[in-house]
């Protein structure tokens, strides 16, 4: 089999337009970035906001392991198929970061024959997209230090600076850092820190903005500091949001490029769902609906993380009501949450399959609490034997929950075929009745506790100081009905990474928490979970190069 990016670069792409057509965009609607990118116009949603929407479908997973689940790999074959079967399905994905393209995990434009092109420039610096972000996100922080420099009129407290740096790229050294240092013409002293751009909240604002008006709105009422007398200080305080919506005027618009077998994807946004909320942006789930007749939409990792933040925060900022979700697990997987080391997932075992599909289960129970029908579907590899199949397969029937086989890695849209037409056949006959996991009026507490309780399956939460003080003062500030974003491992249901399966019997620890009142929401760190992450021992990118005549290679 060859490699993804092998796959991807013998790929013949025809011109984005082409692309376009088929949804029935004009040359006029886009802004094209080359041949095979472009933006979509703010003219096209426009002439397209009236329509009705489509179809919501959500695909989701398991908790990833390091055998690999295959969600965006999934979602690509899904639509492939659904285009198979004379379906206007339109992907709404999220665009790659840096960081883990260098790190450990890779990429992020599906595998094999289930991918978008041209892969390379997705997964390096696509559009500029999140250049932009992290151009404003570092703009608001020179602003701040500047104005704290130049006289300090809003006398901002240079130990309460909330506002931190960032980058594209895992660098674990820039968590904590000192700045200032030098004379007095180089700033104030202080302790400062960085936070990789996925984790800022100028992404998590793009990702929810429904337009300009509403981007500058949000990015003004960021909290950057507080005073010596303890009131919020914002960006719009510092006259910084005229100038950060510039720098994004592009970034807004979202991306449209092409899957393996020339169908339209959407690629826009990237927040990473263990320290962020996880989704694409609204603007491209909005217009995907608009567009197709089916929207075919992911959220990050687990979906104890991704699903439930694009149902309680993305679905309800933007009034989306999603009518189905495809849950997506291997048997490598699985055998894996059943203490099966990584080298011996190949070896028939159906009792560590057994011992690990409750983690599977607790995933089918959580998806189900929100109201909306799930589809389960194995991603298949040559090493699952019939037996272990059918076991899985029996298990989600007895849970009211569809079953399909993928096999879109190896065959791509055909492979997808039978989980095309369980997931038509749940739109057509199964009704969806979405409910978010709580309600707004609940206090924040509440709803932390009912994320861990519900979600998780923990027995209580336990909080540092720190966390209930700053809980304390974010309601005091008026923003106890902001949704909760809960910063998490993505490799365990618990706070710690190492629990696998179903775990019972733990607490989770919430040791940090802090508003993002741009953003809408407040954000509450977990267990060890670091919002700037490092790269492993041997970085992917110490096997990525690009030749004489410039063909990158090793990506994945």
């Amino acid at each position: 089999m060859k490699s993804d990016i092998e796959i991807a670069q013998e790929a013949e792409l025809v011109h984005i337009k082409e692309v376009a057509e088929k949804l029935g965009i004009n040359e006029d609607e886009l802004e094209f970035y080359g041949k095979y990118k472009a933006k979509i116009s703010d003219e096209l949603w426009e002439s397209v906001k009236d329509r009705e929407d489509g179809k919501l479908v959500l695909v989701t997973a398991i908790n990833p392991t390091p055998a690999g689940e295959g969600k965006t790999t999934t979602s690509i074959g899904l639509g492939e198929a659904m285009a198979l079967l004379g379906k206007k399905a339109v992907l709404a994905l999220r665009e790659p970061s840096l960081g883990p393209c260098f790190g450990i995990k890779g990429g992020a434009a599906g595998g094999g024959y289930a991918q978008v092109v041209p892969m390379e420039d997705l997964n390096l610096h696509f559009t500029g997209d999140f250049h932009a972000i992290t151009s404003a996100n570092n703009l608001l922080a020179a602003l701040l230090d500047n104005h704290i420099q130049q006289g300090n009129q809003l006398g901002i407290d240079p130990r309460q600076v909330v506002w931190k740096r960032c980058m594209d790229m895992n660098d674990r050294a820039l968590r904590n850092i000192v700045i200032g240092l030098g004379s007095k013409m180089d700033g104030m002293v202080r302790e400062d820190h960085f936070i990789i751009t996925v984790a800022s909240e100028i992404m998590a604002v793009l990702c929810l903005a429904d337009n300009m008006e509403d981007l500058k709105r949000r990015l003004g009422r960021i909290i950057v500091a507080y005073s010596f007398d303890g009131n919020p200080i914002t960006a719009d305080d510092l006259h910084a949001t005229g100038s950060m919506a510039a720098l994004l005027k592009d970034a807004i618009k979202p991306n449209l490029i092409q899957t393996l077998e020339h169908n339209p994807a959407i690629v826009h946004g990237g927040p990473f769902a263990n320290i962020a909320h996880g989704c694409n942006s609204v603007r491209a789930t909005k217009t995907a609906l608009k567009l197709g007749d089916i929207a075919i939409t992911e959220a990050g990792f687990g979906a104890d993380l991704g699903a439930e933040k694009f149902f309680d925060i993305k679905c309800r900022k933007a009034g989306l009501k999603p009518d189905a979700v495809v849950l997506v697990a291997t048997i490598r997987a699985l055998k894996y949450n059943g203490g099966v080391p990584k080298a011996d997932l190949a070896k028939d075992d159906l009792e560590s399959l057994k011992k690990g599909i409750v983690n599977l289960e607790k995933h089918i129970e959580n998806l189900q609490k929100f109201g909306v029908p799930v589809v389960v579907t194995l991603n298949s590899f040559v090493t699952d034997t019939k037996e272990e199949i059918a076991f899985v397969e029996n298990f989600c029937k007895e849970r009211n929950c569809e079953f399909a086989l993928s096999e879109v890695w190896e065959k791509g849209g055909e492979g997808g075929i039978e989980l095309a037409k369980k997931v038509l056949d749940t739109l057509e006959h199964k009704e969806a009745h979405f409910k978010p996991l709580y309600e707004d009026e609940m206090s924040l507490m509440d709803k932390i506790k009912t994320i861990a309780t519900e979600i998780y399956g923990a027995d209580d939460v336990t909080y540092s100081k720190a966390a209930l003080k700053e809980l304390k003062h974010i309601e005091e500030m008026g923003m106890g009905n902001f949704p909760v974003c809960m910063a998490k491992t993505q490799y365990s249901l618990s706070d710690d990474a190492s629990k696998l399966g179903r775990p019972t019997g733990f607490t989770v620890n919430v040791r940090e928490v802090y508003v993002s009142a741009g953003a809408g929401f407040v954000v509450a760190i977990t267990g060890s979970i670091m919002t700037m992450p490092g790269l492993p021992k041997v970085p992917a990118a110490n096997n990525i190069d690009v030749t004489n005549d410039g063909v990158i290679t090793g990506l994945f």
